[in-house]
């Protein structure tokens, strides 16, 4: 046994010292570690990029700002060190681990199901990388997934596919992810009406209801059905696991105009709804022979004017579940009321609601309205809380829909990334069944920010995947047609820099001083931000969604100051020449 001998005091003191700052990097280090997960941007975390710094001599500093001081400007560009200092922001609390983790699905209530609208603006996967944990966490059970031309169709169908149609591979990462965070992936594949995407094609002209139009499938063509079956059965085949499937079949436009249709309506007492019903059935027959014990869900609007006796003899009830939708803030549940009592009497066991979180505002909307949202969802919980007057009718979930375009040939709505503040919203309101504190408290741990239903924003730096798409979005929301307005209304510019004078090249380069350098920081501030926006979509989206983004909701604009900007520097070096007057 060794003797003990005492430790030399000096000694002791440098091991311990050094023990302790040993300790102190480690913490450090793993605290700046799980809080740059939360605030770093995506492409750094999809793509191994460096991560892109921000830029404090440009845009956002308040000197170049002071310059323009005529100009309206939002916030945003009028952030400088010093203010940040002082101002008290919200932030996310560090305490909280801000690795998302799949909760445990123990509920056996409706399914809370997101719907994923990519005819339009479809992100890359590795943007679902990160929202299906985020959309896990806030209360989702669910992805309904409408590919429309995103899909990676075979043999004749490869016409469909967009230029940047997913993969193989990529439908197998998708449907990896949504298993991995405990969400159901539900495809959805039109079979009826909206199928644009593929009556756009000429080899299926011939398919169309009416001649002009790519909105609806003609159900008497013999290649229609033959069309449909291969479509679902490429779909189904790359989702082996999937317990339902929606089939679509709403606002089947212009149905009974084709000679085929009035023909069949002749002998069957013009019955459009029987025509409708003869077509989805043997669908959902195909369907039930395809994958048997597989639930079809179809939108019900065209059911609405049909009765609950026709519907009950089609045999409709007993092969496919109907999902109401309705996206308003103010809902008539009396109206509501009528189609459940009308379905349960047609014999469906079975029904799905549909509410939006996003893309039902506006043809046209860019910057998603909160409140709007939230106001069908709080209506939606009523209808919800009513399901006891239908006890034969179970309410198997309700469908968060997030639409992209209104139809095909139509506009882009809300960026998906600009609409998760409203996903959180909606969850979180379902999941509590009230938008109460508890709701905020978990929207501002998951997104980083706090939302602020009068300002209709995110308040906060977010930490939110595609946070710096949905900050960069409010700032060309909000400024980028203000300030390009206000520069155009300038006292000089009205007065010596008319449309008159730069189409005939004459104006006074003094007048032209008065705003020449307004106009030149604004447009550089513009370009410099524009570049860096173009940047950060395209770690979500692909080219030709940017393309399109920035065509709808920038280039007038950017082309306007451009224009100005040129013809400023080209007068300005004519010094006031007199004017060509030589009338033809």
């Amino acid at each position: 046994m060794g003797v003990f001998k005492p430790c030399n005091k000096a000694m002791d003191c440098r091991r311990l010292l050094k023990l302790l700052l040993a300790c102190l990097v480690v913490f450090a280090t793993a605290k700046f570690y799980f809080r740059s997960q939360r605030t770093k941007i995506v492409d750094d975390v999809i793509n191994k990029k460096p991560v892109l710094k921000p830029i404090t001599d440009h845009f956002w500093m308040p000197q170049s700002v002071s310059e323009v001081s005529n100009l309206p400007v939002s916030p945003a560009l009028q952030k400088n060190e010093k203010a940040e200092k002082k101002t008290t922001k919200f932030q996310p609390n560090l305490e909280v681990n801000s690795t998302l983790i799949a909760p445990v699905k123990t509920r056996t209530g409706p399914l809370r199901v997101v719907h994923l609208d990519l005819k339009g603006a479809a992100p890359k996967v590795s943007y679902f990388q990160q929202i299906f944990p985020l959309i896990s966490s806030l209360g989702a059970d669910g992805i309904l997934v409408e590919y429309e031309d995103m899909f990676p169709y075979e043999g004749d169908l490869e016409v469909l596919r967009a230029p940047f149609a997913y993969s193989a591979e990529d439908i197998q990462e998708i449907r990896t992810l949504a298993s991995l965070y405990n969400l159901e992936l539900i495809p959805l594949v039109q079979v009826f009406g909206h199928l644009e995407f593929v009556l756009k094609h000429e080899q299926f002209f011939d398919l169309r209801e009416v001649a002009n139009y790519p909105n609806s499938l003609n159900p008497l063509v013999p290649g229609s059905l033959k069309l449909v079956k291969e479509m679902l059965t490429q779909v189904l085949k790359k989702h082996p696991q999937t317990q339902w499937i929606h089939i679509g079949a709403d606002e089947v436009l212009s149905l009974g105009e084709s000679e085929d249709s009035k023909n069949w309506l002749k002998q069957n007492n013009g019955s459009l709804g029987a025509l409708f019903l003869s077509h989805v059935t043997k669908v959902c027959h195909f369907l039930a022979e395809l994958r048997p014990g597989i639930k079809p869900i179809f939108w019900e609007d065209m059911l609405r004017k049909i009765s609950a006796t026709l519907i009950k003899e089609s045999g409709m009830s007993t092969l496919a579940s109907p999902m109401i939708w309705k996206y308003d803030s103010k809902m008539d549940l009396s109206k509501i009321g009528q189609l459940l009592s009308n379905y349960q009497q047609a014999g469906f066991q079975t029904v799905w609601f549909a509410s939006a979180f996003k893309g039902a505002s506006g043809i046209d909307q860019r910057w998603t309205p909160l409140n709007h949202h939230l106001q069908n969802h709080l209506a939606w919980l009523k209808v919800m809380d009513s399901m006891s007057k239908y006890p034969s009718m179970k309410l198997d979930g309700i469908a968060l829909t997030g639409w992209q375009r209104y139809e095909h040939h139509t506009v882009l709505c809300e960026l998906l990334p600009v609409a998760i503040p409203s996903l959180a919203i909606c969850l979180e309101t379902l999941k509590y069944g009230s938008f109460n504190r508890t709701a905020e408290t978990d929207i501002q741990i998951h997104l980083g920010c706090k939302v602020d239903l009068q300002a209709n924003s995110c308040l906060g730096n977010g930490s939110f995947p595609g946070s710096e798409i949905y900050y960069m979005v409010q700032e060309i929301h909000n400024n980028l047609q203000k300030s390009t307005e206000t520069i155009t209304q300038n006292y000089h510019l009205r007065g010596s820099f008319s449309a008159y004078q730069r189409k005939h090249s004459f104006a006074n380069p003094r007048n032209i001083g008065y705003f020449k350098g307004t106009l030149n920081k604004l447009l550089n501030k513009w370009d410099h931000f524009m570049a860096m926006f173009k940047m950060e979509m395209l770690t979500v989206y692909f080219e030709d969604t940017v393309e399109e983004w920035m065509e709808e909701n920038v280039n007038q604009y950017m082309d306007k100051l451009n224009s100005l900007d040129k013809d400023v520097e080209r007068i300005v070096q004519l010094k006031g020449k007199a004017m060509n007057r030589t009338i033809v």
